[in-house]
């Protein structure tokens, strides 16, 4: 169950919620990329990826029409080539001109994803044969039966039972736990998880599964059970394309014998060819958006890049526009996912000074997180500085898993530090008393979530260290602008409640879910779609898989496991969870440009009635004369110069769809007012002295 948390509403400043410059972008147009979106805009054309985008679909179905019948009435020596020439020219020029702009985004993207995307390798395992010999081998090869050795830094290769050994294990990236536990021999601590890692010590481990039986597998079999669902913009938006496309397609279709009719009837003039409804049909229907909606969101997945976040889809950076809920795994997402040194607390009778002196002596030589963050401590708070102690005939004592216990002696010390219950005996042993006291701080340490080390030396008891997970540096301030976005934070752990709590409040997040299985991570989002939130969720660890696939919007560290890479339909490369901020901006800029070049490509069909209406049907009815207020020069160079700026356009706003429109984090009120008066009104005007303009250049080259 998601308890609320009681968190300050900070007022994050709205200039903080645009676009950071993020990595210097490639040159708009990079001769490179330009060579090779050429190339694939006639690779394009292929009908079967053409049939994607049904608006160009019916371009390109209308362009190898009127080229047929050119075929057709060059063998018969008809009359009107030029014109069908070059309708059909320009119409295949507004086909490649689409394909470019897609290809050009396409090209960016994999430029930048080319330098970005690292090479997927295996993890390597290290065999004990039957002759007792060590091979390495890699980690898919091992089958049900063989035995491995694991040491300290090595990764567990695959779910196994441990035979030999004990140590201590990080299995952070399985169970979202921080805090590392003893798997030894015998007993019910035996099983590891493949993908774990061994901090100290060693074990040799017998694997129990064979590949595509792991538990590693089971969270892919998740992965692929969970399907996400198309965006509210995307279902509106590809309705409205669709419908538009259909209404004017059986306008024109109609047309003809309308037309037909109306000629009989007048006794004059000349029904339209197939050619001149072709073109009215090409000129009517969104082609400029049709020919830039890939574009726009290709770009996106180009600008997320720029921000080091690889995007799998531009679906994923739209998705990222419209998110109400972000969920977040704690350990190395909102918190570093090592523990540090945050205080001292001594003993009766012990000075601060004297606990931290004895503190970061034990952490000299102990090259862990913990141990290198004791020794900063110390010297950050105390002014103890790191002493070069091999001059002392110091004896370094290393971590266990058996005793629990690291330290040094030197100069006749016996300095330890380690777990309350392994110091406690120590002591015991030594024949000392272990003080209630410290055994009071310890507890209230961990019921506050942290972790108690308590330090020794011999038998008389110094004082307890306080570890706790580190919240990553910033988190409260991104998350109170998230906030201002509208978007609810939820961080999901399997930590305990009182260690999530305590972390979630520090964050600054909104709710959390404590214990939780990749299951209830599952269920969490499915709940929340259910209620017509779209949900973005961040995460590295294998435990995180099924939610990130699920989710709308999965966005991967980094720093994570291979499965939660796969899972998720982004990977930030920087690890920083709270870089969501940007991908969101990114988003809600990606709907923008994609709102404001369809509120252009409607628009601009108002130029093309005053252009190609009078000159179907001026002869037959003459009172449509009067809306040649452009005064064009022939019915034929009218409909001409309408077919070409329909295509220049396209080529005209390739930049500003990969720049995409400025976001600023206005209301959806004043978005629709600047959209009507800039795209809506320019969408308007704009043809006009265009077409006028390719109409005169037409007449001048007596081409019409």
């Amino acid at each position: 169950m998601i308890t609320e948390l009681q968190t300050a509403t900070g007022t994050a400043d709205p200039s903080q919620l645009g676009l950071s410059r993020g990595k210097r972008s490639r040159p708009l147009f990079d001769p490179p990329i330009v060579r090779r979106a050429i190339v694939d805009s006639f690779v394009k054309l292929n009908p079967k990826l053409m049939a994607k985008n049904p608006v160009m679909f019916v371009v390109e179905a209308g362009a190898a029409l009127v080229t047929l019948l050119l075929i057709n009435n060059a063998v018969h020596h008809a009359a009107g080539l030029g014109f069908e020439l070059q309708i059909a020219a320009w119409l295949w020029f507004t086909v490649l001109f689409a394909n470019f702009a897609e290809a050009m985004a396409e090209g960016r993207g994999k430029a930048q994803a080319d330098s970005l995307r690292k090479t997927k390798t295996d993890s390597a395992a290290r065999k004990i044969q039957d002759n007792g010999t060590v091979v390495d081998v890699p980690a898919a090869s091992l089958r049900k039966g063989d035995i491995c050795l694991c040491e300290p830094g090595d990764t567990i290769p695959g779910d196994g039972e441990v035979i030999e050994g004990i140590a201590s294990v990080d299995e952070s990236v399985i169970t979202g736990e921080s805090a590392p536990v003893i798997r030894e021999s015998g007993g019910d601590r035996s099983a590891v998880t493949g993908g774990t890692k061994v901090l100290s010590d060693y074990v040799k481990v017998k694997i129990t599964s064979n590949p595509g039986e792991t538990f590693l597998d089971r969270m892919i079999a998740l992965v692929e059970g969970a399907q996400r669902q198309k965006t509210p913009n995307e279902i509106a938006l590809n309705i409205m394309i669709a419908g538009l496309t259909l209404i004017f397609l059986l306008a024109v279709v109609t047309l003809a014998p309308f037309s037909s009719y109306s000629v009989s009837a007048a006794g004059a003039g000349t029904a339209p060819s197939v050619v001149v409804l072709v073109s009215l049909l090409v000129c009517l229907i969104p082609t400029t958006i049709g020919g830039l909606l890939s574009a726009i969101g290709i770009a996106g997945m180009d600008r997320v890049m720029q921000h080091n976040v690889l995007a799998m889809s531009g679906k994923a950076v739209e998705a990222a526009g419209d998110v109400n809920t972000l969920l977040l795994d704690k350990t190395g997402t909102i918190t570093l996912g090592n523990r540090q040194a945050v205080a001292f607390f001594p003993a009766n009778g012990v000075s601060d000074t004297e606990l931290a002196d004895a503190a970061q002596l034990s952490s000299i030589a102990d090259e862990t997180p913990e141990g290198r963050s004791i020794v900063v401590l110390a010297k950050e708070k105390y002014g103890l500085r790191g002493r070069e102690v091999s001059n002392h005939e110091a004896e370094f004592i290393p971590f266990t898993a058996q005793t629990r216990m690291s330290g040094v002696n030197i100069e006749g010390r016996a300095i330890r530090k380690g777990a309350v219950e392994s110091v406690k005996n120590h002591i015991v042993e030594l024949g000392g008393v272990f003080p209630p006291r410290v055994t009071e701080i310890a507890d209230g340490i961990s019921r506050t979530g942290g972790t108690p080390l308590v330090v020794c030396e011999d038998a008389r008891v110094l004082g307890v260290i306080h570890l706790k997970d580190i919240v990553k540096g910033g988190m409260k301030e991104r998350f109170d602008q998230m906030r201002v976005m509208g978007i609810r934070t939820v961080m999901i752990t399997g930590d305990n409640p009182l260690t999530a709590a305590a972390i979630a409040s520090e964050a600054g997040v909104d709710d959390f879910l404590a214990q939780a299985t990749p299951k209830d991570k599952l269920d969490l989002i499915k709940r929340e779609q259910a209620g017509g939130r779209l949900v973005a969720m961040t995460g590295d660890g294998t435990n995180d898989a099924p939610a990130l696939a699920q989710a709308d919007v999965g966005v991967a560290m980094n720093t994570g496991t291979m499965a939660a890479k796969e899972a998720g339909n982004m990977v930030d490369l920087d690890s920083n969870p709270t870089k969501l901020i940007e991908v969101v901006a990114i988003g809600k800029q990606l709907l923008i440009t994609r709102g404001a070049l369809t509120t252009f490509s409607i628009a601009n069909d108002v130029a093309k009635y005053f252009a190609i209406i009078p000159a179907m049907f001026s002869v037959t009815y003459p009172a449509l004369n009067a809306m040649n207020i452009m005064h064009l020069h022939s019915p034929e160079s009218a409909i001409l110069a309408a077919v070409i700026f329909n295509a220049l356009i396209i080529i005209a706003l390739v930049p500003l769809a990969l720049r995409g429109v400025k976001y600023r984090p206005l209301g959806a009120g004043a978005l629709l007012r600047r959209n009507l008066l800039v795209y809506g009104l320019g969408g308007i005007i704009v043809p006009f002295p265009g077409i006028l303009l390719i109409d005169r250049l037409l007449g001048l080259l007596h081409l019409a």
